[in-house]
């Protein structure tokens, strides 16, 4: 059996593994799921009418407020996700299934990819549930078209690969799980000190380049440019090189303690 062939089939069944982990424990994906739906929920209607006077100059409502906040949402949806996979994989490194799995004729790349792409794909479904809550409450995107509403999927996709493998990074060097939950804890407060929920210029001038100069902040404009039809000027091109550049950090970063970790 040729090499791509062997790291295809080996990648496959360690994603089936993973997948399966993540049904047998529902609880871990449900805690951090309800986080980003209970602050959808919380910011709309109980500081909608406040959080909302930031917005257009003070002229938006709150079915206005929802369309603003929910791009934030649905990438801190995918943050909190993401947290799992450093969970999962710092499990699987203290229980020794790593060790073991070094030992095994398998491609060593597909324990890694199987819980990169098992991580994506919970992504991509919490984002799903998130926007579904999003859209039962009133959020709208009548102008996107076809093109753009692809577009935003595509960058949501690259997103959650980006942080997932930042997680894993983290959760191959954290000693255990619980240290490794409290390490990709930024892949839920980032968000918090972006442009999520009041636009970065209304913000403080020494915390404004917090929120600025952060992958969030454009990353989400993108996705609201995408899917509101604002303006999205530079952002498009600074998301996707946050993209590749975590992409690239996490997967050296998650080889390295891979190959060299003796747990």
């Amino acid at each position: 059996m040729s090499s791509p062939t062997l790291a295809v089939r080996d990648s496959n069944t360690m994603l089936r593994r993973n997948l399966l982990h993540a049904r047998r424990y529902p609880s871990g994906t449900l805690n951090l799921l309800l986080t980003p739906i209970m602050l959808l929920l919380l910011f709309v209607y109980i500081f909608g009418d406040v959080m909302s006077a930031g917005i257009d100059g003070g002229g938006a409502d709150r079915s206005a407020y929802i369309a603003y906040i929910v791009p934030g949402i649905l990438l801190m949806t995918i943050g909190s996700t993401a947290i799992g996979a450093a969970v999962y994989i710092s499990m699987d490194m203290t229980e020794g299934l790593i060790a073991r799995f070094r030992t095994m004729a398998i491609y060593r790349g597909s324990v890694i990819v199987g819980h990169v792409l098992g991580s994506v794909l919970q992504c991509v479904m919490s984002v799903v549930l998130v926007g579904a809550v999003a859209v039962a409450i009133g959020f709208r995107s009548t102008d996107a078209t076809a093109l753009e509403w692809l577009a935003a999927f595509g960058l949501l996709v690259l997103f959650a690969l980006a942080l997932t493998w930042i997680a894993v990074g983290m959760g191959m060097a954290s000693p255990n799980p619980e240290a490794a939950a409290n390490s990709a804890m930024p892949l839920i407060l980032l968000p918090l000190v972006s442009s999520a929920f009041i636009p970065a210029e209304t913000m403080p001038g020494w915390f404004r380049p917090i929120a600025e100069y952060q992958p969030f902040t454009p990353a989400i404009e993108t996705l609201r440019g995408l899917l509101l039809g604002t303006e999205i000027g530079h952002n498009g091109w600074l998301a996707i090189a946050w993209c590749v550049g975590l992409i690239a950090l996490g997967y050296r970063w998650s080889t390295v303690r891979f190959n060299r970790d003796p747990k």
